[in-house]
């Protein structure tokens, strides 16, 4: 009945027969709305509510339900639903609820783009390429929900300010937004820190105190590495996730949390899983809505403008003027693989800024890799993997000298075995097909 009344308005139905169908009907599609009945066939309602925020991030559910269980309707209101509407329904209060949800899931989306728009220029956001344009619309969906998210991504890729920016672009904005690195603390301090603690639980223990999921009321509590967390700390974590309270180290009543929680990791939870070392259930609790992080490496262009961005920031930082990046070192920065991500770069920018103020040329040969040896020192096998033929090493290997012998032609020549003359042909050649900086006929 449903389907043809709301088939004629104009809506394209999809429908479910089960609890079962219903996740896969959710997971192969992107819906506006969702009517869910809490009475489903296998696996029920209620059930389907909590894992849906990880197949339809920002859709609105309304909830069908008979006149005998509208406790279920409330609760199912706790677990994120819009509305609830009695059975049989009464198609004109449907179409209004409906309406309602439409527009309230609009005003979250645009409020989420504004926010996004707004921020802009800021250190998570800088990019242009395409998987920094599909994290982007992924945040911009996550944001104004109360889903769980699960952030993975390699080291130093900027986890943290994703967080940051799911928080900011959320109605929590306003509150608290409170990081914990789970490795960084003492397992003898691990509880204590995220729990709370009561006076003389533990020597030193000489007053209450509130742990990170009390400090976090009404905002956002970030859990970095959370793959690190013990097996007797992941069980308390999970109760507290169901319950939505806190007990604190010693004992004593439960405390009721507000928080909206943020988990991010380096490692494969699911191997973790696997392995014996994280609990599947918690798993499940937190992986509501993944984002991973693209590498460095896989961002093409935005390596250069966030080049860019960190140059000026330590320039203006360290009140000096900003140096240049030779075209050599743009072509390795390209190239390099950059395991260290966006971290390693900012630090390898931070480093050339202060060595080569006052405007002076970068060379490539500033670049190193994490072990402190420059790449160029590899050229050979670089050369081999990447199929260069003879032309190309060479120029390489000549450019490579004349960097660090800081542009003296004489000195170049010399090293290279070759007369100027030569050498200056070969770097005009160079210079006309952009591989340089300025003509090879300047002294320093």
């Amino acid at each position: 009945m449903l389907q043809r009344a709301l088939g004629d308005d104009g809506f394209e139905i999809h429908t479910a027969v089960s609890g079962e169908d219903a996740l896969r009907v959710l997971a192969g599609n992107l819906f506006d709305l969702v009517l869910l009945d809490l009475g489903l066939p296998g696996l029920g309602g209620l059930e389907v509510l909590e894992l849906a925020p990880g197949l339809q991030s920002d859709a609105p559910f309304i909830i069908l339900t008979g006149s005998g269980t509208v406790g279920s309707a409330v609760e199912a209101m706790k677990l994120g639903a819009f509305d609830y509407i009695l059975k049989p329904p009464n198609l004109a209060e449907l179409r209004l609820s409906m309406e309602r949800a439409l527009a309230d899931r609009d005003r979250r989306r645009e409020l989420a783009r504004l926010r996004l728009k707004a921020r802009e220029g800021g250190p998570t956001l800088i990019g242009e390429s395409a998987p920094m344009q599909r994290m982007r619309a992924e945040l911009a969906r996550v944001a104004p929900t109360r889903a769980n998210v699960l952030i993975t991504g390699d080291t130093g890729t900027g986890k943290e300010l994703v967080a940051q920016t799911i928080h900011a672009l959320s109605d929590r904005e306003s509150k608290p937004f409170v990081p914990v690195t789970c490795s960084a603390l003492p397992e003898g301090l691990l509880e204590s820190e995220l729990f709370g603690h009561l006076r003389g639980s533990f020597t030193g223990a000489v007053s209450n105190r509130q742990g990170v999921f009390e400090e976090a009321a009404d905002g956002t509590l970030f859990l970095d590495e959370v793959g690190t967390l013990p097996k007797n700390v992941q069980v308390k974590l999970l109760r507290v996730l169901q319950e939505r309270r806190v007990q604190r180290v010693g004992g004593g009543a439960t405390v009721p949390v507000a928080f909206r929680l943020i988990a991010a990791t380096n490692v494969e939870l699911g191997a973790e899983v696997a392995a014996g070392r994280f609990r599947e259930d918690l798993y499940f609790r937190l992986n509501v809505v993944p984002v991973r992080i693209p590498t460095l490496r896989d961002r093409g262009n935005d390596i250069m403008l966030l080049a860019g961005h960190f140059r000026s920031r330590y320039a203006e930082e360290y009140g000096i003027d900003p140096p240049d990046f030779s075209p050599s070192l743009v072509r390795r920065m390209g190239e390099y693989g950059w395991p260290g991500n966006v971290r390693q770069l900012e630090n390898f920018i931070q480093r050339v800024v202060i060595m080569y103020s006052g405007g002076r040329n970068i060379p490539a040969a500033a670049l190193e890799d994490p072990f402190g040896s420059v790449p160029e020192a590899n050229l050979l096998a670089r050369g081999a993997d990447a199929d260069w033929n003879l032309d190309r090493a060479e120029r390489e290997f000549i450019l490579l000298v004349f960097e660090k012998q800081r542009g003296h032609m004489g000195r170049t020549a010399t090293a290279l075995g070759i007369d100027r003359k030569t050498l200056s042909r070969r770097l005009k050649e160079y210079a006309e097909a952009g591989y340089v900086a300025a003509s090879p006929d300047q002294e320093p």
